[in-house]
This record gives structure tokens, C-alpha cells and sequence, in this order.
């Protein structure tokens, strides 16, 4: 399209306006598109640029903005068709529509079937801009919603972590499948918990489960529920974790752990919103929004073969990284005076502060184990405590003592299988089908068992044969 936008005053480029929000442009044209985000940016809007509708829906699905404007005239699906679709899987979102083919019958039809606005190129940029903050007076934005109670159990001022809850509750509003990736006590659940608050699911259940707790024997049934009488000792049918959730979220933890044969059959349930359970001959439909968390690297998981490639892009359609506890360190005088107060009920003592030198301590402390860490340590400090101020020497004695930063039950399976593998093969000489026979395991599942830990049978036959 060679339509220009109309010049304005440079008046009427001022401040931003009251209302701001996160606005989607859709154009097939790239130089009006790139003219129309720079005008709108110095409202002080966001925006994010999509040259098709096809490529609009695909970032909606990732995360939900305030506002959409799109032109009329567009190969493939036009700006009407992109109306329509919004309307049936993102119902409520205002729509803007610019067109340079437009006609008054057009624009009553458009607004008749719930077409925000509409307006004819060339065109006021003023009156486009004026438009959306009407459109987002009424409709509101994620920077202007006051119902803060979703994150409420989120204690922070980083502004690390009001970046990744301002992402979290824009992307919550959409149905994209999330990850959130973090260390080991960072508070993946607790970020779990606050999006499915913040979606329009939060009157539907929320079910969580670490997929590295359960034995691999037990969690497909786990998850998908089993008939009566489906193995030795279904005594009753199960319902499972996924019908559980149905309508609303479910938070698959630790997914790195989860066994490549139960990943096939999650994608097969994700992909095709049905399941079966165990022992049974019919499929069941299901309604579930999943988010996933892992403190693993699920990229390297992938290049070494123990996460599926599939799984990994179907759960990985938005990414949440929470950052580590050492890069956030002014939340941490807010959380020591929150577990102080928490634990000081629990324990019925009336410990309310530290002294100054062991709140420096722990602030400039590395907390390998985040938030948990902190936790723990500060539940040593109180029961440790005879007064209403902890003093840096009993901080001292609560860190030396302190229960060790306890690792996740799936991380102590871990090291259990990989000290168990070392020494069966140190004993087998590096015989694999020996050392499965004893582990009483097929061949097949014992050699998947030694590539999710990186041992290679051959090294421990090179090493008995200098021994000898």
C-alpha cells in the first residue's frame, strides 16, 4: 500500500497519554507500519509490529495486549477475519481497524459486529491516538489494572522481578503454554500459583505436580488416571492429575525429569487435548493450561537426547526466567522480615528484627539455595533466638548449623542413580548388559539411564584393564 499518514502539529506530540498500554499494529505494509509504531511509542505506548494476521494471531496466543490495531487490506486473512478470530479465542480485546478502502457502510457493519473503532487513510494520527486511549479508558490495560492480588504472595521491589510479574500478568491473560526456568529455590511454584491467579482460570483448580518425585512406574498413571484393575494393585479407577486440573492449570515441576516414554505420551495428550487412562479404551477430552518449570537446562537436555525436541517447543511457548536470589539482593531485607514474622508465630517467640551487622551479612551472603536458603537459615536464627533482635552471632551459629540448603528429592535421586550406576559398572567391568541384568532393568531403559547421566560403560573397562 502507498498510503502516507497524515502530518500533524508538533503539538500534538507531546506527553504520553494518560492511557498507555500494550498495543499489537498489523499492516502488510513495513514502512507504515514502522512510521505508525514510532508515532505510537512516543505516546508512550508499547508496541509490538506483525505483517500479517497470521503472524498477529500467533503472538496473541503468546501474550494478550490491551489493544489491537489492524488494517483492513491484507493478503491471506484480512483485518475483518482477524476481528473474528480474536473475538472467538481472546474475547473482549478492542479492536482498531484502518483501512484505505473503507466506506461509511463498511465502518457501520464493522462497529455493528463489535469493531472498537475505525477509521479511514489518510487519516489523523491524533484522532487514531485519541481513539486508543478511549479504548483503553474503558477497557483498561495490564499498567493500569489496580487488583494487585494475584502477586501477592511475590515479596519484592527488584526491578528484575517487576519485569518478569509485568511479562507474567500480560501473559497469563493469554491460554500459551508457559516455562519457567530458575535455580533451585527461586520460587517457581509460588510464580506458578500467582499466573494462574492472574488468568481467567483462577476459579478453576490449580494442580501441581514435580514429575521427578513420583517413580517412573507410577506417573503415568499419575497423571492420566487408571482403570480398576488396569495392574497389580488398582483396586479402584483413578482419576489423575489431568482431570483433576480439567478447566484450569496444571504446573508440571521438574518437567527435565520426566522419562522420554512418558513425554511422548504427554505430547500426544497436549497436542491432541485428550487423554487415556491406563486400562482404558477410550479417550477423554480435556481443558488444561500447562506451565512447566525446570531449574535444568533444557536446551543441553535436548542436544544430549533426554528431552524431547516436540515437548520442548509445544511447552516453551512463552519463557519466564526467574532471576537467582544474589541478583535480586534488595528483596532480601523484605523476605528476612517476612519469614521473621512468620516464623516468630510459628515458633511463639517475639523475634522482629536483626542487628545491622547480621542483616549486612546475609544480604551480601551468595544464597546458592535463593529464597529456600534464606528460609532456613532464618528458621535456625529464631529457634536459636532468646530475645526480639537476633544478634550477628547467633546469624553466625544459624549458618554453621543451619539444616543443609536440603536439595529437591528429585536432585537427591540423581546422585543416587549416578553413584549406583559408577559402582555397578566398576563392579561389571563395564558390562552394560550384566550391570542391567542386576539392576533388574531391560537393557534399553539401563542404557537410557546412562546417557541422562553422561557415563560411558566403555571408560570403566578401560579402567579395570589397567588394573589388571
Amino acid at each position: 500500500m502507498s498510503t502516507v499518514l497524515q502530518a500533524s502539529p508538533p503539538s500534538r506530540m507531546t506527553a504520553p497519554s494518560p492511557h498507555t498500554g500494550n498495543l499489537v499494529l498489523v499492516d502488510d505494509d513495513p514502512d507504515l507500519l514502522k512510521l505508525l509504531s514510532i508515532r505510537l511509542k512516543s505516546a508512550g505506548h508499547r508496541v509490538n509490529t506483525a505483517t500479517s494476521a497470521q503472524q498477529a494471531l500467533s503472538m496473541l496466543s503468546a501474550e494478550r495486549p490491551d489493544l489491537v490495531v489492524t488494517d483492513l487490506k491484507m493478503a491471506g486473512l484480512d483485518g475483518m477475519d482477524l476481528f473474528h478470530e480474536i473475538e472467538r479465542k481472546h474475547t473482549g480485546l478492542p479492536v482498531i481497524i484502518l483501512t484505505a478502502h473503507g466506506s461509511i457502510p463498511d465502518a457501520v457493519a464493522a462497529t455493528r459486529e463489535g469493531v472498537f473503532g475505525y477509521l479511514t487513510k489518510p487519516y489523523d494520527p491524533a484522532e487514531l491516538i485519541a481513539q486508543i486511549e478511549r479504548a483503553l479508558a474503558l477497557h483498561g490495560s495490564a499498567s493500569q489494572r489496580t487488583d494487585q492480588s494475584w502477586r501477592a504472595e511475590i515479596i519484592t521491589k527488584s526491578p528484575l522481578m517487576e519485569d518478569l510479574l509485568k511479562r507474567a500478568e500480560r501473559v497469563a491473560l493469554a491460554e500459551a503454554s508457559i516455562l519457567i526456568q530458575g535455580e533451585s529455590g527461586t520460587g517457581k511454584e509460588l510464580l506458578a500459583r500467582a499466573i494462574h491467579r492472574a488468568s481467567p482460570r483462577r476459579d478453576k483448580p490449580f494442580v501441581g505436580l514435580n514429575c521427578g518425585a513420583i517413580p517412573e512406574a507410577l506417573l503415568e498413571s499419575e497423571l492420566f488416571g487408571h482403570r480398576k484393575g488396569a495392574f497389580t494393585g488398582a483396586t479402584a479407577d483413578h482419576k489423575g492429575l489431568f482431570l483433576e486440573a480439567d478447566t484450569g492449570t496444571m504446573l508440571l515441576d521438574e518437567i527435565g525429569d520426566m522419562p522420554l516414554a512418558l513425554q511422548v505420551k504427554l505430547l500426544r495428550a497436549l497436542e491432541n487435548r485428550e487423554i487415556r487412562p491406563v486400562g482404558a479404551t477410550k479417550v477423554i477430552p480435556i481443558d488444561v493450561r500447562i506451565i512447566s518449570a525446570s531449574h535444568r537446562d533444557l536446551v543441553k537436555a535436548r542436544a544430549e537426547g533426554t528431552f524431547r525436541e516436540d515437548l520442548y517447543y509445544r511447552l516453551n511457548v512463552v519463557t519466564l526466567k526467574l532471576p537467582p536470589l544474589r541478583e535480586r539482593r534488595e528483596d532480601i531485607p523484605l523476605l528476612i522480615a517476612h519469614f521473621l514474622k512468620s516464623l516468630s508465630e510459628s515458633y511463639g517467640k517475639d523475634v522482629n528484627a536483626l542487628s545491622p551487622d547480621a542483616m549486612d551479612m546475609l544480604v551480601a551472603h551468595p544464597w546458592p539455595g535463593n529464597i529456600r536458603q534464606l528460609s532456613n537459615t532464618l528458621e535456625q536464627a529464631v529457634a536459636l533466638s532468646g530475645g526480639e533482635i537476633v544478634s550477628t552471632r547467633i546469624v553466625e551459629r544459624a549458618m554453621q548449623r543451619e539444616l543443609p540448603v536440603m536439595e529437591s528429592f528429585e536432585e537427591a535421586r540423581r546422585r543416587f542413580e549416578h553413584d549406583y550406576l559408577t559402582r555397578l559398572l566398576k563392579l561389571t567391568n563395564g558390562n552394560a548388559a550384566q550391570a542391567a541384568r542386576i539392576a533388574k532393568r531391560n537393557r534399553t531403559e539401563f542404557y537410557r539411564l546412562l546417557q541422562r547421566h553422561g557415563i560411558e560403560a566403555g571408560h570403566f573397562k578401560e579402567d579395570m584393564g589397567e588394573g589388571h
